[in-house]
């Protein structure tokens, strides 16, 4: 009986871990169904060297629908211009000798080389260069003949695997955004509950770099995986609402956390701690849950989650703040300490303006209408 439990224990385990990892089983599955298509399709229109058709594919073939669009595109336009061109040299200038074979080698890979360091979209184009200036010497091939099958070797492939994309559980970029825009929301959320409470017990640096760094990956990956998603748009491949207000949003909380980073490097001094360590938590604790639950809306696709309790507690804090100044205890601060006190206060009014952008955003992203809208709110300004 312990035996049945394990092994139900051990799958059930196996299925939690592919269930976390859909996407990329569905990648896998993916490349496989197009490595196997693209071989029986060279095999059945006779191709040389079905070799070259199945690594295409598997080239082409890529997380979202819209990578593997931009995939295809580069590499057909690629091939298609390193055939021509390396076969053109092979063709135009002579090469019976090792000398002249060299010297054709150079002055087929330089220019290509040159330009794909330029647009790095076009690196295979040397490759193709070179395939077809040497491959003839082992086929005994015509130069013009090694281009043409190169060309279509590269044709069955990339359009096996783009075919395969999007047949073979296509995953769309647009789907995607939502989740790597959460993930960097709750990277967000956790690294300012971090920096928030340094001001009362000292920073813990270790952790603020693991978290920064974090938040630096999620944020280029969305950028990457929004590029795609408005790629599919352009096609008509996707429907849903632009990309671009919640990938510029994310980017500027990324900015305020860097704002509010700068001005925590060292705790308040003692007064001022007793004084704003109520009202700061409760900012803190408002804001994190925000961003925690418009990345669990954004998830599911529900509506953005309620703005007031961060409005609120903004304002409590900016009273608490007046009132400081107003009993003369922010005087005697030195000036470098008083430039952070201060621009605490102003990050986080700018951290207030992106989140209220960001719930209009999620709103954009939602099914439903957002919990308070249309309903009045404590504005902390």
């Amino acid at each position: 009986m312990s035996v049945v439990r394990k092994m139900f224990g051990a799958l059930k385990r196996l299925y939690g871990y592919f269930r976390a990892h859909t996407i990329e089983l569905g990648l896998g599955i993916r490349v496989t169904a197009a490595a196997l298509s693209a071989l029986v399709i060279a095999l059945t229109v006779g191709l040389k060297l079905p070799l070259w058709a199945v690594l295409t594919s598997i080239i082409v073939t890529q997380m979202s629908v819209g990578r593997s669009l931009k995939a295809t595109r580069d590499y057909l336009i690629g091939t298609i211009g390193g055939a021509l061109y390396g076969g053109a040299v092979a063709i135009l200038i002579p090469h019976s000798n090792e000398s002249m074979l060299l010297l054709v080698l150079v002055l087929a890979v330089l220019p290509l080389a040159f330009i794909a360091a330029i647009n790095p979209s076009l690196n295979v184009a040397p490759v193709t260069a070179i395939i077809v200036l040497l491959l003839p010497l082992m086929n005994h091939n015509t130069p013009l003949e090694s281009a043409i099958d190169r060309v279509l070797e590269v044709t069955v492939g990339a359009i096996t695997g783009l075919m395969v994309s999007f047949i073979v559980l296509p995953s769309r970029a647009h789907s995607q955004v939502r989740a790597n825009a959460a993930q960097a929301l709750d990277l967000i959320a956790t690294a300012l509950t971090e920096l928030l409470a340094a001001l009362t017990r000292g920073r813990d640096n270790e952790t603020l770099h693991r978290l920064q760094d974090g938040i630096g990956h999620a944020i280029t990956s969305l950028q990457a995986i929004g590029a795609e998603a408005e790629r599919e748009r352009a096609a008509h491949l996707s429907k849903g609402p632009d990309t671009g207000p919640l990938l510029r949003t994310t980017l500027r909380l990324r900015h305020d956390l860097v704002m509010i980073g700068r001005s925590t490097v060292v705790p308040l001094p003692s007064p001022l701690q007793i004084r704003l360590a109520g009202p700061l938590a409760r900012v803190s604790e408002a804001m994190a849950n925000f961003l925690h639950s418009t990345a669990v809306a954004l998830r599911s696709g529900t509506g953005a989650p309620a703005i007031y309790p961060v409005q609120t507690a903004l304002k409590l804090y900016g009273e608490e703040v007046a009132k400081l100044r107003q009993e003369g205890l922010t005087r005697g601060l030195p000036g470098d300490m008083a430039e952070r006190f201060f621009a605490i206060g102003f990050s986080l009014e700018q951290m207030r303006q992106n989140l209220r952008d960001l719930e209009r955003c999620v709103a954009e992203w939602a099914d439903v209408d957002p919990p308070m809208r249309g309903k009045k709110v404590i504005d902390a300004t």
